[in-house]
Order: structure tokens, then C-alpha cells, then sequence
């Protein structure tokens, strides 16, 4: 008689079992995990926002969070990837769920499971929706992780669906053309429901898409309008005029993320009502954390996730708004199947000296290679073994006028939060 393993008792440990599951870290695709949401009865009652986007999908899922919680509902969200803690991507009011928690949540999974090969993202979001059928939440937002029509986070059904943005990234999979991949993208709307778009130019395969399967479209710069103004910002529809102040995070185009997640509330609310006092609180106390994250000063240090020629442009657009009085400082380390030549085109003009490190990651680049990259633009540039390295070697040039922005991945933000936390008190 063949002897059953026991489930892991740590959350680490469940995390090591769930990532050797399948032979792929990405497989694109509904069926298997469509099974075991139906094996589990995973059948939630209350109203789903999806967010899908290149890049912005973070910031509108933590507004849409804020303004839920700051109208008093139980409120979920699922985001990946995260920083520093796999409880970061699972949240009920902006409290990360417990590693208890988690664990009895991948064991419902891997007892529905049986032998259907999951990834680790989707034997994720099925525990994610299965802890917050549990909680009894009110409304849950869930981030898609790739793409959309294929991504396991499409296979509950949402209320509202939202693509923030679309320009080209995880190519591999979703295709060489933004056409093509705002087509992927559009597969998270649904007929007769709202479909929010936050991108001013979406392709015309987007456009399409909700017209063929009777979506209710709604765009920023047509349907939802944005001005700023002196004290802040306003927004309009053809229902309602918002004066509001400027969202508690950094840059322009979070305007469009907080257009959207604002269109999202209005056309759920009959069944959530919130007003506008919550929604002007919400976006004075959102945080979210590695997006043009100041987290030091004298030098400045920023903190971006940027990992894509969009986000690049982004950043860089950010950096010349709030300019410093002395240099600005690059700490950079990148995954090697992204566009680190976009990325490194978008930022050269704002930045000064480089400092590239090499990631820690399966897919990570290495530091010479980012060196050479770089050279070949005839950059000031010197390559670290880590990001902790080149962020000391930054700390040692960098005078109190400058400032250091570290970016290039979630794994580079990561690393160096890490680096932080440690290395606070004597980095200088």
C-alpha cells in the first residue's frame, strides 16, 4: 500500500509544494483550473472587479480597495506578484491573510485537485477565492496575472471588468502587437457588463472585442473625462462631477488608474453604494508600495517596479516632474526576457550614472550583460553581483542633492527592500 505524503504544516513549505506542481511556471488556459474551482464549488455570491493591464493594474486595484474599505465593506484583493511575502498578494481590508490561513486554503485546493496539474499562480488564486468565500467578504477585486482571456483569475465571473492599459510586454504568450494583446486583454469583459478602459488609444481589437460580445464599454477621454485643476483633480461622467484631491501616489497617468476604479464603484453601486466623501478619502490614503515609492531622503531613494518600456517612459516622465537638485543615480537589474533595451532607451536621458546588478532569479539578467547594454549608449555604468551591492556603491558617490531610483523588476524592489531593512542604520 503505497504510503500518502502529509500536507506541509508551514506556509513555505506549501509555497515549495506548490511551485514543483506542474512542469511550467505558466500555462496558459482555463480548463484544469476551471475543474477545480467546480470540484471545490468555488461559487462566490458577492460582486468581482477584474483588473487586467500592461502596467497600472496594482494601482487601480489598490484605489478600488481603499474606497471600498473606506465605505465600510469587507473588502478583498488578489494581486501578485509580491515583494517580500506571498501574504502580500491576499488581502481583506488591507490586512494580509495569515499563514494559517493560507495553508488551510491550499489544502481545500490540493484535496479538490486530486490529479489536475495546477501552477503555482492558479493553485494561488483558487485559495485566494476560496479563503475570501470563507471570510464572507463583500466584494472581492482580483488583479489578473497574465494577460487576461486565458489567465486563472478569469474564470469566476466578474461584475465589472477593467484594462488599465495596453502596450507590448510578456510577448511569449500574448502575442507580438498591441492588437494582439489587447485582444487578450479584452477577454476579461463580459456581455452586458461594465468594461472599463483606462488606455486613451486602445487597439482597435479591444474596441471590437466588447462591441462583438455586447460589453458596456466605457473609456477614459470619452465616457469618463479628467481635469486637474488647482487643488487637485476632477472627475466626470455623464452622471456626476467629482472634485477630488490627487491620488496619495505619484504621477499623472495614476489619474486614468483612478478613473477607472472610480467608474468601477459608480456602476456597482446599487449594490455597493459609496459616496463621494469615501472615494475623496480613498485616494488622500492609498498606498501602494514600489510604485515611485520615496523611501529615504538626503539622497532621495525611490523605489519603481518599472519593467517595461510603458512603465519605463512612466518613470522617466516622473523623474522629470520632480526633478532634484543634484544627480540622479540608477540602480537597475532586470529579467532577461523583457525588453531591457526599451526600458534602458525610456530612462537614458534622466539618469546619470548607472549601477546594474545582477537578479537572484531563474530568468534574471546578468550584470555584464546590462553593462554592455549600456555602454553601448555611452553611459557611465559599473555592474554589482546584487542589487544590495550596487546600491552601496551608489549610497558611496551620491551627494545629499541626489537622488538613487531603483527599478528594473519586481525582484530588483524586492531585493532592495530587503537590502533596507537590514542595512538601514549603517548603509553610509
Amino acid at each position: 500500500m503505497t504510503e500518502i505524503a502529509p500536507f506541509p504544516d508551514t506556509l513555505s513549505g506549501w509555497l515549495a509544494y506548490i511551485e514543483a506542481l506542474h512542469p511550467k511556471t505558466i500555462e496558459m488556459g482555463l480548463g484544469r483550473v476551471g475543474e477545480v474551482a467546480r470540484r471545490l464549488d468555488l461559487n462566490p455570491k458577492f460582486p468581482i472587479i477584474t483588473v487586467t493591464g500592461t502596467n497600472g493594474k496594482g494601482s487601480t486595484c489598490a484605489m478600488l480597495s481603499q474606497i471600498y474599505i473606506q465605505a465600510g465593506y469587507k473588502t478583498a484583493c488578489y494581486t501578485s506578484p509580491h515583494l517580500l511575502r506571498y501574504n502580500e498578494r491576499v488581502k481583506i481590508n488591507d490586512i494580509e491573510a495569515a499563514d494559517n490561513a493560507l495553508i488551510q486554503a491550499f489544502a481545500a485546493v490540493e484535496q479538490a485537485r486530486n490529479d489536475v496539474p495546477l501552477t503555482y499562480f492558479e493553485m494561488g488564486t483558487l485559495a485566494a477565492m476560496w479563503y475570501f468565500i470563507w471570510q464572507q467578504v463583500d466584494v472581492a477585486i482580483l488583479e489578473v496575472g497574465l494577460g487576461g482571456r486565458l489567465d486563472a483569475v478569469n474564470v469566476f465571473e466578474p461584475d465589472c471588468a477593467i484594462v488599465t492599459s495596453v502596450d507590448l510586454d510578456h510577448m511569449d504568450y500574448l502575442g507580438s502587437t498591441r492588437e494582439q494583446i489587447g485582444l487578450e486583454k479584452a477577454g476579461v469583459f463580459r456581455a452586458a457588463k461594465p468594461a472599463i478602459c483606462g488606455d486613451t488609444q486602445p487597439p482597435q481589437s479591444l474596441l471590437d472585442y466588447a462591441s462583438e460580445i455586447g460589453a458596456k464599454l466605457q473609456r477614459v477621454g470619452q465616457t469618463m473625462l479628467i481635469t486637474k485643476v488647482r487643488t487637485g483633480w476632477q472627475y466626470r461622467d455623464e452622471n456626476i462631477n467629482l472634485g477630488l484631491p490627487m491620488p496619495n501616489l505619484l504621477g499623472d497617468f495614476q489619474l486614468n488608474n483612478a478613473a477607472c476604479a472610480i467608474r468601477a464603484v459608480l456602476q456597482l453601486n446599487q449594490k455597493l453604494p459609496v459616496s463621494e466623501a469615501h472615494i475623496q478619502e480613498a485616494m488622500r490614503s492609498v498606498r501602494l508600495a514600489g510604485r515611485f515609492q520615496l523611501v529615504e531622503s538626503q539622497p532621495q531613494i525611490i523605489l519603481d517596479v518599472a519593467h517595461n518600456p510603458q512603465a519605463a517612459r512612466t518613470l522617466a516622465d516622473n523623474l522629470a516632474q520632480h526633478a532634484c537638485d543634484g544627480r540622479t543615480l540608477a540602480v537597475f537589474a532586470m529579467l532577461s526576457d523583457k525588453d531591457i533595451g526599451g526600458v534602458i532607451q525610456a530612462l537614458l536621458s534622466q539618469v546619470s550614472i548607472w549601477f546594474v546588478a545582477s537578479i537572484d532569479a531563474p530568468r534574471g539578467e546578468h550584470a555584464y550583460n546590462l553593462q554592455q547594454r549600456l555602454q553601448t549608449f555611452g553611459a557611465e555604468v559599473s555592474a554589482y553581483d546584487h542589487v544590495g551591492q550596487a546600491m552601496l556603491a551608489a549610497y558611496r558617490v551620491a551627494t545629499e542633492n541626489d537622488r538613487i531610483i531603483i527599478f528594473g523588476s519586481f525582484y530588483t524592489v524586492a531585493a532592495a527592500m530587503t537590502y533596507l531593512q537590514k542595512n538601514t542604520s549603517n548603509t553610509r
